[in-house]
């Protein structure tokens, strides 16, 4: 399991959100701090593959992956809410 780690600015977004879009949210960050790799894309343009993107039906986020033992975090850097 990787440890999330987040931003008051990022913390206020998150809050914000719609119910379904924050329900939505809160279920993937869960999965993505299991397996990084699987639930989210690659960001375009990054060779070392630890700028990831999780895309979902309300929000987008942008990630940072660190996996170097012992270090597993996931960074979350931004959220979009689509609307």
């Amino acid at each position: 399991m990787y440890k999330l780690r987040h931003t008051a600015a990022v913390e206020a977004v998150w809050d914000s959100l719609p119910e379904l879009a924050n329900e939505e949210f809160d279920r993937a960050i869960i999965a993505v701090c299991e397996d990084p790799w699987t639930h989210t894309e690659p960001r375009d343009g990054d060779p070392r593959d630890v700028r990831r993107v999780l895309i979902l039906q309300h929000t987008v986020a942008a990630l940072l992956i660190m996996d170097a033992p012992p270090v597993r975090r996931v960074y979350l850097r931004h959220v979009d809410y689509l609307g």
